[in-house]
């Protein structure tokens, strides 16, 4: 049977429906998160965190941050999840549907390999860890400044991590599924024990299923994807351009094939947004090159510290340079960079996304 092939437009059409960033919004978080899989988080808040500018990119302006927090603190129907490997190089942040809790527990529960540095640091440090697991059950949830450094064996690290013991141990359980994040008080997050997290009675899939399922959940949110990101899920497929072979979401080449009309709108993208977060797919499909500056020296920054991929319609067309001053009330738009030169209409819709960010921020906009 032959593979189809896909033109770039059609792939990337797939894609922008897949993120819901085409003309069809949702309104709801939970629904959106459930389509998206995670939003990850990050400090960063440079125009907004991470979460909250992606949830506002779909969503709009009747989506507020406090949406968010109550979603994760109060009806938990979002769980923090923090994407570790064996050796704990700066994990993912991100936030998941709750409900697809019971596809990560097994392979929490066997984290982190026998015989890596991690599970070696875990033993080493078997009565720290027994010290933190009854400190959170006597008096979680609590911060991790109010938790003793009992570490037998100090975390050693050349970068921020070093002798960041309590906060390693806690990274670690977490990831292990022994504790959760309960909420945060400010940027800070409070620990608590996972059984009083998370709901109870969950009915935990084991790995080797659990893991095709989430493969194929991560491909419906990506609509066609590296089989490198989603394994064997949905389809086989050839991209005009590329000569690689990608996977695609069964249901989306049906809607193609159906004829439904793609309608596209015009977006800013955070810079983790998952429509970018594959630089391959990015490059090859969406013909756009991207690199998150702010860790470059600001000589070296063609774009800015900051810079949102601008989408519309079902291209990505430039980079806005912006910093949300809130101090001084204002929105300050440095540049907006055009991979290629916008029509008047392409210009007009960025100006009016630009000041919609603005408004739901609560500043004007100030241009350099």
């Amino acid at each position: 049977m032959a593979v189809p092939r896909l033109s770039r437009a059609d792939a990337r059409r797939i894609a922008v429906r897949a993120q819901r960033l085409d003309a069809d919004r949702p309104t709801e978080l939970l629904p959106l998160v459930e389509q998206l899989t995670l939003l990850q988080l990050d400090p960063t808040a440079a125009i907004a965190p991470a979460a909250d500018l992606i949830a506002w990119t779909r969503i709009g302006s009747s989506y507020r941050p406090e949406h968010l927090q109550r979603a994760v603190e109060v009806d938990r129907t979002l769980f923090e999840q923090k994407a570790q490997d064996d050796e704990s190089t700066p994990p993912i942040a991100m936030l998941r549907p709750t409900s697809a809790l019971r596809l990560h527990l097994d392979a929490m529960s066997r984290w982190p390999s026998a015989g890596s540095r991690v599970q070696a640091w875990l033993e080493a440090n078997a009565q720290f860890r027994l010290d933190v697991l009854a400190l959170l059950s006597a008096e979680g949830p609590i911060l991790s400044r109010d938790i003793p450094d009992t570490a037998a064996a100090p975390w050693e690290s050349t970068g921020w991590t070093h002798n960041q013991n309590v906060t390693r141990m806690l990274e670690f359980l977490s990831a292990r599924g022994e504790i959760a994040t309960a909420g945060r008080i400010g940027r800070q997050r409070t620990w608590d024990i996972a059984e009083r997290v998370y709901p109870s009675g969950i009915a935990v899939v084991p790995e080797e299923e659990a893991k095709g399922i989430r493969d194929a959940a991560r491909l419906r949110s990506q609509g066609v994807s590296r089989a490198a990101m989603v394994g064997d899920a949905g389809e086989p497929v050839e991209i005009e351009g590329s000569s690689r072979l990608w996977r695609v979401d069964p249901a989306a080449l049906d809607a193609l094939g159906s004829g439904r009309a793609f309608t596209g709108r015009t977006a800013l993208l955070s810079p983790f947004d998952r429509l970018i977060h594959d630089r391959v797919r990015t490059l090859e499909v969406f013909e756009f090159e991207y690199l998150l500056e702010m860790y470059k020296p600001a000589a070296k920054r063609r774009w800015g510290y900051f810079a949102l991929p601008i989408l519309h319609g079902d291209s990505l067309v430039g980079k806005l340079d912006a910093t949300a001053d809130r101090k001084a009330g204002v929105l300050r738009v440095a540049a907006v960079h055009e991979d290629t030169p916008f029509t008047r209409s392409t210009r007009s819709a960025v100006d009016a996304e630009i000041a919609d960010l603005a408004d739901w921020l609560g500043l004007a906009v100030e241009r350099a």
